[in-house]
C-alpha cells in the first residue's frame, strides 16, 4: 500500500504525490507505468520514495481517484518484467467503471464482501471468472445478473497486505473487467449479429 501525500489542481487534471513503501521505487524511471488503485498511471516526478503522477479529468470521473483525499491508503503495483512470474491474472490498469461495497460480512477468518457493478458489465462477468478491484485480481462468487451484485471472498492476506479491510459499506472500488473476454464477448456479439442481417 501507499498513501496520498499530497493532490493539487483543478478538477480538470490533478497532480497525485504517493508516498510509497521504502525500496518501492528501487530502480524506477519517469515514465514508468505504476498502477494506484488498479489504474495505470504514469509517474512523472519521483524523489525517494516519493512519486508524482497527473491524473486527467476522465480518469478523475470514471475512477475512485476522483474522490480520494489526502492521507488516503491506495493499492500499488510496478509494471511485471517480462519473464517475471505472474501471481495472478494479468492486469492492465485499465478501469472500466466502479462497484460499490452493499454487504461487508467478516466471520472469524472469513471475510466476505458484496459489490453492487454497472448492469452494462453483466455480459462480462462469470461464476468463478475473475474481475480487477482496486487492482487486485479477485474470484467472483455467488453472481447475481439480475441484480447487478457479486461476492469476493478475501483471505487474511489480502486484507492485511491492501486497503480491502478498510473498506466500509457504500466505498466505491475501481474495477477491472478481463480484456480477453471482453474481447470474444463482443466479438461473438458482433458476428451474430451480422449473420442475422444476412
Amino acid at each position: 500500500m501507499g498513501e496520498i501525500a499530497d493532490i493539487s489542481g483543478s478538477e480538470a487534471a490533478k497532480r497525485f504525490l504517493i508516498k510509497f513503501p521504502e525500496g518501492f521505487l528501487h530502480e524506477v524511471e519517469t515514465g514508468a507505468s505504476i498502477a494506484i488503485n488498479g489504474t495505470c498511471l504514469t509517474l512523472v516526478e519521483f524523489d525517494g520514495n516519493r512519486g508524482s503522477f497527473d491524473v486527467m479529468g476522465e480518469t478523475l470521473v470514471k475512477t475512485n481517484l476522483g474522490t480520494s483525499k489526502i492521507g488516503d491508503k491506495v493499492n500499488v503495483e510496478r509494471s511485471f518484467k517480462v519473464g517475471d512470474e505472474i501471481g495472478g491474472h494479468p492486469m492492465s490498469g485499465h478501469i472500466a467503471g466502479m462497484a460499490e461495497v452493499i454487504l461487508i460480512d467478516a466471520d472469524g477468518e472469513n471475510t466476505t464482501m458484496r459489490f453492487l457493478y454497472p448492469q452494462n458489465f453483466s455480459k462480462y462477468l462469470f461464476e468463478k471468472g475473475f474481475i480487477g478491484l482496486n487492482g487486485a485480481s479477485l474470484t467472483v462468487t455467488n453472481l447475481d445478473k439480475n441484480a447487478s451484485v457479486f461476492t469476493i471472498w478475501f483471505i487474511p492476506e489480502t486484507l492485511e497486505r491492501t486497503t480491502f479491510g478498510a473498506l466500509q459499506i457504500g466505498d466505491k472500488v475501481n474495477m477491472e473487467i478481463d480484456s480477453q473476454t471482453q474481447v470474444i464477448v463482443d466479438t461473438v456479439e458482433r458476428v451474430m449479429k451480422e449473420a442475422g442481417n444476412s
